[in-house]
């Protein structure tokens, strides 16, 4: 079964949607960043596209950790 598709609290460079991707779909988060970034050379919504997926995934949960309250 894979992995949800979530934005990991490690390994992020910017805000996980590249980790989270290449965590669902089983390549190396180097090898998804190098596809994002080449496709972004090419014409297209890829900037927009990475932008809805920062706001619309949802962040992994911490394990173990208590809440603020």
């Amino acid at each position: 079964m894979s992995a949800p598709l979530v934005r990991p609290r490690n390994n992020r460079m910017i805000a996980g949607v590249c980790a989270g991707l290449a965590q669902r779909f089983g390549v190396s988060r180097t090898t998804m960043r190098v596809i994002f970034l080449v496709s972004c050379l090419l014409p297209g919504p890829q900037f927009v596209l990475y932008l809805a997926l920062w706001l619309l995934l949802p962040s992994e949960k911490a394990h173990g950790t208590a809440t603020a309250w």
